[in-house]
């Protein structure tokens, strides 16, 4: 069996159980916002027929033949993985391809790992995946043949694996010497996205002899040099960090010919154009550029322009529009800023009345987060808070006591909103609404992962009624119910803006013609 262990549970008298589950329900149906009755119970019947399916598998394990047992369970699994390749085949019909020579069969997407013929060592990373996702099944054929990538694919989809096993081949090819020096460069918006990049590339760069470091802020500058000087095939680290380290002498990229922007459009919104231009023109001239981005604005496109082939390849996985992830059950309440503390307070008792599962509660500011943290613990809540003014190792603890389940409340800003990887949160709640609705989708993206239902619960006020047109867009694709109180605000959707550049910022195409300088012959006249 395994080592696996069941315990039979002794059933209940039958009325009883029937009355609990009634009062159990009809709590919940009154609990439930108005409109949304309907929801509730179609996801409670999916849970139900779950539990009964988990049931079945339970008993059937549990009976006198451990073979049929063993027989059953390997049944289980093959029915996980062929839903899993289902998802995966279902997913590859909404992806979208261009640039230029992308026809080729040489380009053709993955349907395997083998069919890439990579070396075991460096296929060690992917051995518990059945299949490629699709990200990886059409990046791999581009980036393994050298070709500049840009990749529009959501979180968690794979995408340091999709740059990661390229990268380690690239790194093998080229290695001359036992010396390592850093041949490959990856720049993160945030340190929690860096950590985690680097925990993997270093896990699956361990069984090839391949070494990586992490560089960031907020923490001492003596391990991070130490490792540069001892010599290091990939550089991970954020656009500050990074700059310092190569203006000192610690980092010199001069080597460097393989390059990835992780979550590009986000290092640009936060303000870091001049440092992550600075840094790449200390890379080799002669490099193979990787960006991935969740969005494809003015800035980004200039940049690759910039930096990359005149037409480089372009794959976006799923639409391009803006849309939230249909397993999240969303939530949005128009109420007045000054009743958010009392409606946050209700809000936990009802999603995080066992104080054991995890509720990830984002705020705007980084002064709101401390705020929040102190009033919840003061009311006896196990809260932790991550943002931009903690320490790399207070951000780190705090993260760490969330995913461990010792403090299952966790208070963030948008540092956590991209990229992270936190499993089994079950409850999203933004206490602020964030600045654009692209951070709103990344919130509550954070729940709902991995086939698993989530609940996200939104404070609207009249300050962010400028964006009340985009939410409630987001809102009918998802098929959500859309409360009558925020249309009130409108449903129009102004010209996009950006944090940053404004409202002459704009989505464009990756193949868009460069720009032209015009230059006019000098004047005759005087």
């Amino acid at each position: 069996m395994g080592g696996r262990k069941f315990e039979l549970e002794i059933p209940h008298d039958e009325k009883m159980e029937k009355r609990e589950k009634k009062h159990k329900k009809k709590s919940r149906l009154e609990e439930t916002p108005i409109g949304e009755v309907e929801k509730v119970s179609k996801m409670e019947k999916k849970e139900k027929k779950k539990k009964e399916k988990k049931r079945s598998i339970e008993e059937s394990e549990l009976s006198p033949s451990t073979a049929s047992g063993s027989e059953e369970k390997k049944k289980r699994k093959t029915e996980e993985h062929k839903e899993k390749d289902e998802e995966v085949l279902d997913e590859t019909k909404t992806v979208t391809v261009s640039g230029n020579n992308t026809s080729d069969s040489k380009y053709a997407p993955l349907t395997s790992f083998s069919q890439a013929n990579l070396p075991e060592k460096v296929l060690q990373c992917c051995q518990n995946f059945t299949k490629p996702s699709p990200i990886q099944s059409h990046a791999w054929p581009f980036l393994l043949n050298g070709r500049d990538f840009i990749g529009i694919a959501a979180t968690g989809s794979g995408k340091t694996i999709a740059f990661g096993v390229p990268a380690l081949m690239h790194i093998l090819n080229k290695k001359e010497s036992k010396k390592a020096v850093p041949r490959c460069l990856v720049l993160s918006p945030t340190r929690e996205l860096a950590q985690q990049i680097s925990d993997v590339l270093s896990e699956a760069g361990s069984a090839c002899g391949v070494k990586s470091v992490c560089l960031y802020g907020g923490t001492s500058k003596g391990p991070q040099i130490s490792a540069l000087r001892s010599g290091v095939d990939i550089v991970i680290g954020t656009p500050g960090r990074m700059k310092d380290m190569i203006e000192m002498g610690e980092c010199i990229l001069k080597d460097v010919s393989f390059v990835v922007l992780d979550e590009a459009d986000r290092m640009l919104d936060l303000g870091f154009e001049p440092e992550v231009r600075a840094i790449l023109s200390q890379t080799c001239s002669v490099r193979q550029m990787v960006m991935f981005s969740a969005t494809w604005p003015l800035a980004v496109h200039q940049l690759a322009q910039e930096f990359m082939d005149p037409n480089p390849v372009k794959v976006a996985v799923g639409s391009e529009d803006l849309s939230a992830n249909h397993d999240v059950m969303q939530i949005v309440e128009v109420l007045d800023e000054r009743s958010r503390d009392e409606r946050l307070f209700a809000l936990l008792e009802k999603y995080h009345q066992s104080r054991r599962n995890r509720v990830l509660v984002f705020v705007l500011y980084k002064k709101e987060a401390s705020r929040v943290e102190l009033m919840l613990q003061r009311k006896g809540w196990k809260a932790v808070s991550i943002h931009g003014d903690k320490a790399q190792h207070a951000r780190t603890e705090a993260l760490s006591l969330f995913k461990e389940g010792t403090s299952p409340l966790l208070i963030a800003t948008d540092v956590a909103a991209r990229g992270l990887d936190i499993p089994d949160v079950e409850v999203v709640i933004n206490y602020s609404f964030p600045l654009t609705t692209e951070d709103y989708v990344h919130r509550i993206g954070r729940t709902g992962r991995a086939g698993k239902k989530g609940v996200a619960h939104t404070f609207f006020t009249q300050a962010n009624k400028g964006l009340s047109g985009e939410l409630v867009n987001v809102l009918r694709e998802a098929g959500q119910v859309v409360p009558a109180s925020l249309t009130k605000f409108g449903t129009h959707v102004k010209k996009k803006e950006s944090k940053l550049y404004g409202a002459h910022f704009k989505e464009i195409t990756a193949d868009a013609p460069k720009s032209t300088k015009i230059t006019f012959a000098d004047s005759d006249e005087d």
